[in-house]
């Protein structure tokens, strides 16, 4: 789903509003000290959503019952889903967590929630969702906005409405001017429903109160049905990190697996008939005066959030961009972890290195069959329509990438990777690096992260140019020396460069940089693929031959990379660095 102006916009708005103990952060980051009464400001809407009672208790409005009240305020929901199996569902409720700070046996609901839009999906287009659920005899709209900065993190706007049918005029004020004619000239629809049943408690730690929900349940839409089961963890008081507590203390207890992919999500995907998305990284942001300490809460935030959403389409497999994100996210996190070793402190870092190494080497041969199966077999065997063997070929490597995802499918699901994953979430809120430096550097940590920025981008712009010394002449090791080393400049040109974004040499030194590892990749494409044909073991004749076609191809290939590849490693080379005094002046 694109991250488009209206939703912006959305963003803007839940900044001008926050709840009384959430104020802004630079940069959109999310407190991390307590936020409690997060929701506060659409308290009086939202009571009209808490029911203590099953439904059989629950008594019917009369008709002088029904007011329609005032919006409420934006707030602001955090919450963190956990996948379980169904028949496991029920055997969390006995979790040592839940038994020791559970405040009473909960309450049980049924609820069901129809969820709607234009025929366009107008509102999904940019960020938005609306629903109506049932619980009982009470109905309550809600407007979501899909995407903020943090991964636990929605903004949502709640009301009272007599029915399941939508009041688009207790909605319109919540969304984007521009998207208000193109709703009211469309008709809205039923996209799907949800039908859930819900066991709710409330979970109280010294760091945080957390409503936890058991759901278990379906989404329908149309002829289509997709059955779920999952544990909801919602903030209701406190820290951020009170949610990983718990999730952390379950994952112990039984296998789960932790996601921010929202019941909207999975249900416009379904009524699409369409796989789970995969986003890139979003863009950073910085005021030159942001802290170290906050900027690194923000860079691994967003690389968290960009892990998060691309395991489910890597997991799912149907689109070949999943598992690629995937792959980005663990090297962009893996950079970010190496980038906070030059502040010292080995702690956890070690740790959540081993792990996201582990992760990137289990879905590495499911990627690189990805890239031969859609990209290098089927561009060469359209220019060489002689040779015989292709078709051999792809079955045998359409074997190979189904082994691959089985290998990927499995690491997502082992206890191992859930709890570094949320792990890794605890450390970001809890900001635990801070435990793993010294005193001396605790106070470069508050001190402005732009000094910083320019001395890492320095240091590793250097290097790249001492490991591409007489580049001409450099043999093939020697420049996969310097493939490397331009992929750690690289992320942390990602990362950091922000800093530097109204100086005008930023754009250009960053295409040059871009356009330099493109035409190094190309020797790293035709390594890869190297090694995928040798493990194939192929036996048949026209295989082999097919395969022979494809490692010539790429040879003769290569020969025209030479050129353009020495030129942009010298127009590289001679680039202003948008940090240096020369290019601030």
């Amino acid at each position: 789903m694109p991250d488009s102006d209206a939703t912006a916009s959305v963003r803007d708005s839940l900044r001008a509003a926050p709840g009384p103990d959430s104020p802004p952060r630079p940069n959109g980051a999310a407190a991390d000290t307590d936020i409690a009464a997060v929701k506060q400001d659409n308290t009086a809407t939202a009571a009209a959503a808490t029911d203590t009672t099953t439904p059989d208790a629950a008594t019917s409005p009369t008709s002088t019952d029904v007011v329609r009240p005032n919006v409420a305020a934006p707030g602001s929901e955090i919450e963190l889903k956990l996948l379980v199996d169904a028949d496991q569902l029920a055997g969390f409720n006995n979790a040592a967590i839940i038994a020791a700070h559970a405040r009473n046996r909960g309450a049980r609901k049924h609820l069901k929630s129809v969820y709607y839009d234009t025929p366009e999906r107008t509102l999904w287009r940019n960020g938005l969702s609306l629903r109506v659920r049932q619980s009982g005899a009470r109905f309550v709209q809600t407007v979501k906005a899909q995407r903020t900065g943090d991964p636990l993190r929605r903004a949502e706007w709640e009301a009272a409405v007599p029915s399941l049918a939508p009041d688009l005029a207790l909605a319109t004020p919540l969304i984007p001017e521009e998207l208000r004619e193109e709703l009211q000239a469309a008709p809205l629809e039923t996209v799907f429903v949800t039908d859930v049943h819900r066991h709710q408690r409330i979970i109280e730690l010294p760091s945080g109160t957390v409503e936890i929900a058991f759901d278990h349940g379906a989404l329908i839409a149309g002829e289509r049905s997709l059955p779920f089961s999952e544990i909801e963890l919602e903030l209701k008081s406190g820290s951020t990190a009170a949610i990983y507590e718990i999730a952390l203390r379950l994952a112990e207890h039984d296998r789960l697996r932790p996601s921010i992919r929202s019941k909207s999500a999975r249900g416009y995907d379904l009524a699409a008939d369409e796989p789970p998305g995969a986003e890139k990284p979003r863009k950073l942001h910085f005021d030159p005066a942001v802290s170290l300490d906050e900027t690194f809460a923000i860079i691994l935030r967003g690389c968290f959030h960009h892990l998060l959403q691309a395991v489910p389409a890597a997991e799912d497999g149907r689109d070949p961009e999943g598992v690629h994100q995937l792959r980005v996210s663990l090297r962009r996190l893996r950079a970010a972890l190496h980038l906070m070793h030059s502040v010292g402190g080995n702690g956890r870092l070690a740790g959540l290195l081993a792990d996201a190494r582990w992760l990137a080497q289990s879905l590495s041969a499911a990627r690189d069959w990805d890239v031969f199966l859609t990209s290098t077999l089927p561009a060469i065997a359209e220019n060489c329509p002689t040779v015989a063997g292709f078709d051999g070929l792809r079955e045998l490597a359409e074997r190979q990438r189904s082994l691959g995802y089985r290998k990927l499918r499995h690491a997502l699901s082992e206890r191992r990777c859930a709890i570094f994953l949320l792990g890794l979430g605890e450390w970001i809120e809890s900001r635990g690096w801070r435990s793993d430096v010294s005193p001396e550097t605790l106070g470069q940590l508050a001190e402005p992260a732009i000094g910083f920025a320019g001395h890492i981008l320095s240091e590793r712009h250097q290097k790249l140019l001492k490991r591409g010394r007489h580049f001409k002449s450099l043999p093939p090791e020697q420049r996969h020396r310097v493939r490397l080393a331009l992929k750690k400049l690289r992320y942390s040109v990602d990362f950091l460069l922000p800093f530097f974004a109204e100086r005008k040499a930023t754009k250009k030194y960053s295409e040059k940089l871009a356009g330099l590892q493109e035409q190094l990749g190309h020797y790293n494409d035709m390594a890869v693929t190297a090694g995928l044909l040798s493990g194939l073991g192929m036996e048949s004749t026209d295989g082999a031959i097919a395969a022979a076609a494809i490692t010539g191809w790429q040879a003769h290939a290569m020969l025209g990379v030479e050129g353009p590849l020495r030129k942009a490693w010298r127009s590289f080379k001679h680039a202003t660095t948008p940090w240096s005094d020369d290019a601030a002046s």
